[in-house]
C-alpha cells in the first residue's frame, strides 16, 4: 500500500485522526450532557470483546457473500469501493488501524451510546435501533446502496447493543469490522472490481 500521506486520500493522517476522534468526544459530550445510561460491559470484558470480534466476522462474511449474489443491491457497489480504496491506500496500515478503532469506538458512542440509548429512554428500544441506524445510513450516505448497507450494519450492532448491554462489544465489532473490511479490500481488491495498476 502506498505511504504517501496525502497523494490518493486528500487529507492528511492526522486530519482523518482528528476528525474521527472529535466523533468520539461529541458521543461523549452528549451523553455526559443528557445523562445518558451506557451498558459498559454487563458479561464482562473478555466475553464482550470475544464476542465482537465473532461478529465483526460474521457480518463481513455475511456481507462478502451477498454481494456476490447478482442484482441484489438496487444499484453497483463497484464505484464506491474503488472512492473507498482510493481513500485507503493513502494511508499505511498503522493509520488504517486506528482510524478504524477510533471509528467503532466514536461513532459508537455517538450512534449506540448516546443516540440510541437516549431515544431508549423516552422512546423503546426499537424505535431507538431503528432511528438511530437509520441516522447512522445517513451518515454514511455516499450511495442508496451504501446507505442500505450501513442502515443494516446499524441495526445489528444496535440489537447487539440491546441485547448484549455492552458497549465495549460494539465497539470491538465496529473496528474490527472495519479493519476486516479495509484489509481485504486493499489486499484482494480485484473481489471489489477494482483495477490496480502497478505504480511507476
Amino acid at each position: 500500500m502506498a505511504q504517501n500521506k496525502r497523494s490518493r486520500s486528500g487529507l492528511s493522517p492526522i486530519i482523518a485522526l482528528a476528525f474521527q476522534g472529535g466523533i468520539g468526544v461529541a458521543g461523549l459530550l452528549v451523553i455526559l450532557a443528557g445523562n445518558i445510561s451506557v451498558q459498559v460491559a454487563e458479561a464482562g470484558i473478555w466475553p464482550s470483546v470475544f464476542y465482537g470480534f465473532l461478529g465483526a466476522f460474521c457480518t463481513y462474511g455475511a456481507l462478502l457473500l451477498l454481494t456476490r449474489i447478482p442484482g441484489l443491491f438496487p444499484d453497483n457497489l463497484d464505484s464506491q469501493m474503488r472512492g473507498l480504496y482510493r481513500f485507503a491506500s493513502g494511508y499505511s496500515w498503522f493509520v488504517l488501524f486506528l482510524l478504524s478503532v477510533f471509528a467503532g469506538v466514536g461513532e459508537e458512542l455517538l450512534f449506540r451510546g448516546a443516540l440510541q440509548g437516549w431515544l431508549a429512554e423516552h422512546t423503546g428500544d426499537a424505535t431507538a435501533i431503528v432511528s438511530a441506524s437509520v441516522l447512522f445510513g445517513l451518515v454514511h450516505y455516499v450511495s442508496f446502496t451504501y446507505f442500505i448497507v450501513a442502515t443494516v450494519l446499524g441495526l445489528v450492532l444496535g440489537a447487539a447493543y440491546t441485547l448484549s448491554s455492552s458497549i465495549i462489544l460494539v465497539m470491538v465489532w465496529h473496528s474490527v469490522y472495519d479493519m476486516i473490511a479495509l484489509f481485504f479490500l486493499l489486499r484482494f481488491p480485484q473481489w471489489f472490481g477494482i483495477t490496480v495498476r502497478p505504480e511507476s
